[in-house]
């Protein structure tokens, strides 16, 4: 595929495509604040709106003074910049198969979604304390309360049966859920963006990207259990550019993803501090 026959807006739309399949942090995130992102340091403004107040209703009797709604907002800091950029040697293009250039840009995709949802697993720090369980030496016959404290203080915070909430767990707790067989059985297409069946209502999700952190010599897996609003995230692909290096016979493509997320909702993010036994 020379340079001469590249489409930005079609690379570009293959590779948000593979960005997005492979982002299982971002899939979980609120993204309905997404907009015209530029450059690193954008904000993007998160709207909220003040708690609804809810009172006794007598019959025959005027309501009492009018509650005022007040919206609350928060900036969303786009300062993440991840950039790629890539050459095909023109011997390399000529031998190989056409889908080459469809290849490297899902393998740039899926560089830039490890990215991205390491950035958004670490926000375990912004979690306050009341929302994490925090458990040691824990293996296949204890895993089930881990969960069960973590799915009571979201609903202690009135997330309901209801609302959808995500468990996302690294591969080695994955492990002890699914020797533990609490996990129930998903399809082909939930396994496929690493979903791994359900718990309590909660769809579990298994990604490399969980954050650890090592405490007195231990390794804890920052493991989240969220609803989908809990963590605004929002991204574009900047740029996705082609060109001819000066000094090599082949095609180069080059590109720019810009992001930024936040924990919105404190009080709907229980943060599954796991050490494993």
């Amino acid at each position: 595929m020379a340079v001469t026959n590249f489409i930005p807006t079609v690379w570009s739309e293959v590779l948000y495509r593979e960005l997005d399949r492979r982002c299982v942090g971002a899939a979980n995130s609120w993204r309905v604040y997404e907009g015209d992102i530029r450059e690193k340091g954008d904000r993007v403004r998160v709207c909220g709106i003040d708690p609804i107040t809810v009172f006794d209703y007598s019959k025959n009797t005027d309501f009492g003074t009018m509650q005022e709604l007040s919206s609350n907002s928060r900036d969303l800091v786009i300062n993440q910049a991840k950039a790629f950029n890539f050459q095909i040697d023109d011997v390399d293009r000529v031998q190989a198969s056409p889908k080459l250039m469809e290849l490297a840009m899902s393998e740039a995709a899926s560089a830039l979604a490890s990215a991205a949802d390491d950035y958004i697993y670490s926000l375990w720090e912004a979690a306050p304390t009341a929302m994490t369980v925090s458990a040691d030496g824990v293996t296949e016959s204890d895993i089930v309360d881990v969960l069960l404290a973590a799915r009571e203080k979201l609903s202690l915070n009135n997330v309901s049966q209801s609302d959808e909430v995500s468990l996302e767990i690294s591969p080695a707790v994955a492990t002890k859920v699914l020797k533990a067989h609490i996990a129930q059985s998903t399809d082909n297409k939930g396994l496929m963006s690493g979903e791994i069946g359900t718990f309590l209502g909660m769809k579990l999700y298994v990604t490399g990207g969980i954050a650890q952190d090592t405490e007195n010599g231990k390794v804890y897996h920052k493991c989240f259990a969220r609803t989908k609003r809990a963590i605004a995230y929002a991204s574009q692909l900047s740029s996705v550019e082609a060109y001819r290096p000066e000094k090599r016979f082949a095609d180069a493509v080059k590109g720019l993803h810009l992001y930024g997320a936040k924990l919105i909702y404190p009080k709907e993010l229980a943060v599954v501090s796991i050490n494993l036994g």
